[in-house]
């Protein structure tokens, strides 16, 4: 098993999680622990949301880049990681949901 392989199972692993995608900077999924729906979901929607968040980063400080970026809603959370090549994207069920 691969350390991504290891790492996407240890973090799926905590309580709530729903699961974890790793896209390429392309948006192209590399590994995924959701089913297709979940994943193509959030594989399209994501990305373009990190790139507002990026850019507004940028806007407001030149020298500064996105480093973490976390959604709650009622019922999830989705945590974005951006990383030069890759984007891990984790869902998980809100606490107190």
């Amino acid at each position: 098993m691969s350390e991504v392989e290891s790492t996407l199972q240890r973090i799926s692993g905590h309580k709530g999680v729903l699961g974890c995608i790793v896209l390429n900077a392309d948006g192209i999924v590399l590994k995924t622990t959701c089913d297709s729906d979940l994943t193509d979901l959030h594989a399209s929607l994501i990305p373009q949301l990190a790139a507002m968040a990026r850019n507004m980063v940028r806007e407001l400080d030149p020298q500064n880049d996105l480093e973490f970026l976390r959604v709650r809603s009622h019922k999830q959370e989705i945590m974005v990681a951006p990383s030069g090549d890759c984007v891990l994207i984790v869902i998980q069920e809100a606490k107190g949901a």
